[in-house]
């Protein structure tokens, strides 16, 4: 069943004239909406629908009747790790859906960084299965737990005692600072200033390590090249190394066959030239009788021509031909250093010691080229490094204005809430290394009592004095940032009388600027409320169900009446109840 909800009576609004310090550019929408909660197969409860509306929702109920349940339920729909023991009936499937409003809350970019569709009308469903297994999943895309949380954390701020302890946290107690401060753009500056320098630092670090290691090796690498670049390593000219080798080495074999060969050619008469001048002229004349053997004459003409020039090569070569040990000397030597090449660098050919050379010749200039890139790093290193100091002042000079506003306002609202004596201190400290946020450290100190002295917060707060801070925090914080639904899970505990009708009034004044979902035990807060629902455990046919009741004018001043009175209600108890409801 989808309960209805009855709005009761005006919302207070702040009267921002109160507080100068409030300037209108501060005043902000209603943000992230939590407009409907169902909940199936749930611990003590079996099926559950109900719708919210902005404002301010109080949840009232005996002890033990289920609120912690409802409380339980919605963190896990924001990503709370799953236990089976918390199905009603193990072998069905338990689901939990939250629905969002988000038109006025600006979380598109954080869906974008996740690849998830946006709607101004989102879906949180999860789901824990009878074999143990939960899923989850945002407006019907599947998802992890990292996401929903992520996601979820965006969407609603659940309050308890427990959970004030984050206030304890710096980094916590920073946010409220930069709200205050407007550093939102300063600190997403320096955020991407700082992750570049630290890039260019660790970028720095490695070409550094890169150079040294360069430089114990680079002597060997200049040695090598220098080795190789003495030499005249071409293709042709290793082969015409080998083939003067090959003459020098065997002169006198060489001068000997060549002469021996001029001899055959050239002798008188016996000689092939010779010959060859005879058969020339019988050709001739075997033409001359009969043109058949013409072919016969052109070819004996060439071949004296031939033999003839073949006389002449010899006798050229013969003549170019001498003994020289100095040239053979030298050139052996130079094709030794190049056969020594080949075995030091294991390779055949010289296209592949060509290759090994081009290849030093790079790493060489590899090395001078890391100084260069040093250079350029250190350049921009240290213009990262100015911009981020002058980022980091302005962000300190900004939290330094707004301690003393955040000191003064935390001062007079937790007066108001039993706390008239309690003093704030926060104190900045410069630190030389860059944080994720700026360059302070925070000390926040407090001082409960009159004459009593200040100390670290979480060193003297007690856990009802830190609910009443962290209420009045986010009361101030709400007309600097757009905050989520908050939800106040009994922080109102230890409080009474006069101090309770105090923290309602700020809750109810907080509401004006975001939803607000209280479970409190305390009347007074119940009354302040803009809507009202009863947490009830029924027993049926020997079965106990928590239930989620929406209550009217008439059950709520009965309800409250209730609160004030114990067991039973008292003409004296109702009459105090619309006292408070007005």
């Amino acid at each position: 069943m989808l309960h209805s909800l009855v709005q009761d009576g005006n919302k207070s609004r702040l009267d921002f004239l109160e507080y100068p310090y409030l300037s209108d550019k501060f005043l902000i929408s209603i943000n992230a909406l939590l407009t409907h909660l169902q909940i199936q197969n749930f611990a003590l409860i079996e099926h559950l629908e109900v719708s919210f509306l902005e404002g301010m929702t109080c949840i009232t109920g005996e002890t033990g009747a289920g609120k912690s349940i409802i409380l339980g339920g919605l963190s896990l729909v924001l990503g709370k790790r799953a236990d089976m023991s918390m199905l009603l009936d193990a072998s069905k499937k338990c689901t939990i859906e939250a629905t969002f409003d988000l038109k006025s809350h600006e979380v598109e970019s954080l869906f974008e960084s996740f690849e998830l569709d946006y709607d101004h009308q989102t879906f949180l469903r999860r789901e824990i299965l009878p074999q143990g297994k939960s899923r989850a999943f945002i407006n019907d895309s599947p998802v992890s737990l990292h996401i929903l949380q992520q996601i979820g954390k965006k969407l609603i701020d659940i309050h308890s005692q427990n959970e004030t302890q984050s206030l304890l946290e710096n980094d916590r107690q920073f946010d409220v600072l930069d709200a205050l401060g407007g550093n939102d753009l300063l600190l997403s500056k320096f955020t991407d200033r700082l992750q570049e320098f630290k890039k260019i630092t660790k970028d720095y670090t490695h070409w550094l390590f890169q150079k040294k290691k360069s430089l114990e090796s680079i002597e060997f690498k200049q040695f090598q090249f220098d080795e190789l670049d003495a030499v005249e390593l071409d293709v042709k000219r290793f082969l015409e190394l080998e083939e003067k080798i090959a003459s020098l080495s065997h002169v006198e074999y060489l001068q000997s066959n060549l002469a021996e060969c001029i001899q055959l050619l050239e002798n008188e008469s016996t000689g092939v030239f010779d010959q060859t001048l005879r058969l020339n002229l019988l050709s001739q004349g075997l033409t001359q009788k009969s043109p058949q053997f013409s072919s016969l004459s052109g070819r004996m003409k060439g071949l004296t021509v031939e033999t003839e020039d073949l006389l002449s090569e010899c006798k050229k070569l013969l003549e170019n031909l001498e003994a020289n040990p100095n040239e053979l000397e030298q050139l052996q030597t130079e094709l030794d250093q190049i056969n020594g090449l080949f075995q030091k660098h294991k390779v055949l050919t010289i296209e592949e010691l060509l290759e090994v050379k081009n290849s030093l010749e790079k790493e060489l200039q590899n090395t001078f080229d890391i100084e260069d890139t040093l250079k350029d790093l250190l350049k921009e290193q240290s213009e990262l490094d100015k911009e981020l100091q002058t980022l980091a002042k302005s962000i300190t000079r900004n939290r330094k204005q707004a301690t003393s506003v955040l000191e003064k306002e935390l001062k007079r609202l937790v007066g108001e809430m039993g706390m008239p004596d309690a003093v704030f201190k926060i104190e900045l400290s410069h630190t030389s290394e860059y944080l994720f946020n700026g360059m302070d450290l925070i000390s926040f100190q407090f001082s409960p009592n009159q004459g009593s002295q200040f100390n670290l917060l979480k060193k003297v707060a007690s856990g009802g004095e830190l609910s009443r801070i962290m209420l009045g925090i986010k009361y101030i914080l709400s007309h600097y940032k757009k905050l989520p639904t908050l939800v106040f899970d009994e922080i109102d505990t230890g409080v009474s009388g006069k101090i309770s009708d105090s923290v309602a009034e700020l809750m109810i004044k907080l509401a004006d600027k975001l939803q607000v979902l209280t479970i409190t035990h305390l009347p007074q807060v119940a009354a302040k409320g803009n809507y009202h629902f009863k947490v009830r455990k029924m027993t049926k046919s020997g079965k106990t169900r928590s239930e989620l009741i929406p209550l009217t004018q008439e059950e709520r001043i009965e309800e409250i009446a209730l609160m004030l009175s114990g067991n039973k209600i008292t003409p004296t108890a109702r009459a105090h109840a619309k006292q408070l409801m007005n």
